[in-house]
């Protein structure tokens, strides 16, 4: 039971890490560009992007494990 339970830990993992690392591949001169841009936004901003993203998350987490 445990070693299932790793190989999905890992599986997800594996699967964050190719979303996180596919604008960069394909998009690289406008993740530069929003960089610049995000550094102008204010910190509450950015805080509640985050917070957004991680409920979302949370959310998906839920309705794909229920």
């Amino acid at each position: 039971m445990e070693d299932i339970n790793l190989k999905f830990f890992l599986c997800v993992i594996g699967m964050v890490l190719v979303l996180e690392g596919l604008p960069y591949f394909a998009f690289p001169e406008k993740l530069k560009s929003l960089y610049l841009k995000m550094q102008e936004a204010s910190d509450t901003n950015l805080r509640m992007i985050g917070f957004l993203a991680m409920v979302i998350g949370l959310l998906l987490v839920y309705l794909g494990t229920s």
